[in-house]
């Protein structure tokens, strides 16, 4: 797993965003996308005009965050099908959602969510996770619930949430295809 999200990291697009006044924000990538993160936990899919659905009762959005070294990797899907990567760092993959592969992804990413809602704990506290440990945000419609994972159990596929790394690493995947076809 670690060796896929490095293609990523190495290959992340530079981040630049625009004040309301069309001036450059003076706000660093790494502080951007950390808003961008907690934008993410600490709005209810509701609020942004997500309803539950057949295919998505109770789980809008999913958030992993992965320690690696000094940062913290986040990798968000989304029941539209939008998907992106943030981190604490200067790089980063947003807006995948033009790409059909990507979608799909995000789309199986919270279909897996789905199953593992019942285990998660609610959560109104959003700390990275400590290095050896993956957290797994399901933000729901009106709340989010946290899923710890132990970073080996994923790699050596003994963990319940085996699938929800499975899915995390296929979005990550994708979104690294994008980066690559653009350099």
């Amino acid at each position: 797993m670690r060796a896929v999200l490095f293609a990523v990291m190495l290959t992340g697009l530079p981040l630049s965003a625009m004040s309301q006044t069309n001036n450059p924000s003076t706000k660093s990538p790494a502080e951007m996308m950390r808003e961008m993160r907690m934008k993410i936990l600490t709005s209810p899919a509701s609020q942004m005009g997500l309803k539950p659905s057949k295919d998505y009762p109770r789980v809008a959005t999913v958030l992993m965050d992965w320690p690696m070294g000094t940062n913290v990797i986040s990798v968000y899907g989304a029941c539209t099908g939008d998907a992106s990567i943030y981190t604490t760092a200067t790089f980063g993959v947003i807006g995948g959602i033009g790409h059909e592969p990507v979608r799909q992804a995000a789309h199986g990413l919270v279909k897996i969510a789905e199953r593992h809602y019942d285990a998660a704990v609610s959560t109104k506290d959003f700390p990275y996770p400590k290095p050896g440990q993956l957290y797994f945000y399901l933000v729901g419609y009106d709340d989010v619930r946290k899923i710890e994972v132990d970073e080996d159990s994923l790699k050596n596929g003994t963990s319940k949430y085996s699938d929800l790394g499975a899915a995390a690493q296929k979005l990550i995947t994708e979104l690294r295809k994008i980066v690559q076809k653009n350099d």
